[in-house]
């Protein structure tokens, strides 16, 4: 036969109320108890019935995750899966598993949602101009965003751009570079932040440098890095650092110094951006600034789960996640 939450609730000696809400984690319930219920559950092979917890409480404890990558690298994309990693396990802790939603079929992405009876979405990666991303943002589903602020209409987590990109700068200026030439991402929120960061932090330092040396290129895509690079190695006077839209397309940028017979580090300073394990061991190793991709992937979880969970009590906030710099041995001294 199997384990109800009767047995549960005779075997430690409470409610049969306290055993249900102390298998959902509820804030009614002490830590000790949950923990002590959750122990005992374990030990008689307790199995919640998805179907009929999902008839009891009107949910599925499902949470839909929209991811969409023009680069076609998926779940590869190393910034991403270790927010995806984070995410996957902040909801498993807490009771929820994930499911990927789709753009390649016929259904939108608020039809999958439905059929899927998802709790709430996360919107990691997406064009926020899609119509059924419009329709889902407007259809009362629980909706937490990275990297787009939807002016508390929903709940966000930004990782800070702003602060990342100025401490680079900072680091490369310090180092004694003026000629700093900036290939950057598509045209996103995240790219309009950097931009505008890094046009500033020329601005106070009183540094002009020509319009060739801020050039568009895609997020993770190196072929794109290298044919920007190669068209600033045209130029009659070279910047002496690049910064690249992030760590993975840096690899085309490097490709394309290579093929002119330059070494990175030393020829030209190179810097990236996210701070992923490819940086720390390529040569040489990069200066970079490193996103905090599992607390991303925590908070993501956290804000969500709040709006599913309290809505009455719930106000949408944006949260601000902090990195680090990682000085690597790419960005050179010039005032050594």
């Amino acid at each position: 036969m199997p384990v109800t939450l009767k047995d549960i609730a005779k075997a430690c000696n409470v409610s049969f109320s306290t055993v249900s809400k102390a298998l959902k984690n509820s804030p009614e319930i002490s830590q000790k108890t949950i923990d002590a219920v959750n122990k005992k559950a374990m030990e008689l092979g307790y199995h919640p019935n998805a179907a009929a917890i999902a008839l009891r409480t009107n949910r599925s404890y499902d949470i839909g995750v929209i991811f969409e990558d023009i680069t076609g690298s998926g779940l590869q994309h190393q910034y991403f899966a270790r927010i995806f990693d984070s995410i996957n396990e902040s909801a498993n802790k807490a009771g929820y598993d994930i499911t990927f939603l789709s753009n390649m079929g016929k259904r939108s992405y608020l039809a999958q949602a439905k059929y899927r009876g998802c709790d709430g979405i996360i919107i990691v990666n997406s064009s926020f101009r899609r119509a059924d991303v419009k329709e889902l943002l407007d259809s009362g589903i629980p909706v937490c965003t990275l990297d787009r602020n939807l002016k508390n209409a929903h709940p966000s987590v930004m990782s800070d751009n702003c602060d990342g990109f100025r401490s680079l700068m900072e680091f490369i200026l310090g180092r004694g570079h003026r000629k700093i030439a900036f290939v950057h991402g598509e045209a996103t929120d995240v790219t309009r932040v950097r931009l505008s960061v890094f046009r500033s932090m020329l601005k106070k330092h009183d540094i002009d440098v020509p319009k060739e040396y801020v050039i568009g290129a895609t997020y993770h895509l190196p072929e794109t890095t290298r044919l920007a690079t190669l068209d600033l190695l045209k130029l009659k006077e070279r910047p002496s650092c690049i910064i690249y839209p992030d760590d993975y397309s840096a690899l085309g940028g490097i490709d394309a110094l290579m093929q002119n017979r330059m070494t990175p580090g030393k020829d030209i300073s190179i810097a990236g951006y996210d701070g992923i394990f490819l940086s720390k061991v390529i040569t040489p190793r990069l200066t970079t600034w490193e996103q905090n991709s599992p607390e991303i992937g925590r908070q993501l979880v956290s804000q969500l789960l709040s709006s599913i969970e309290y809505p009455e009590n719930f106000s949408p906030t944006s949260i601000q996640v902090s990195g680090r710099l990682v000085e690597g041995d790419s960005v050179v001294a010039l005032n050594a």
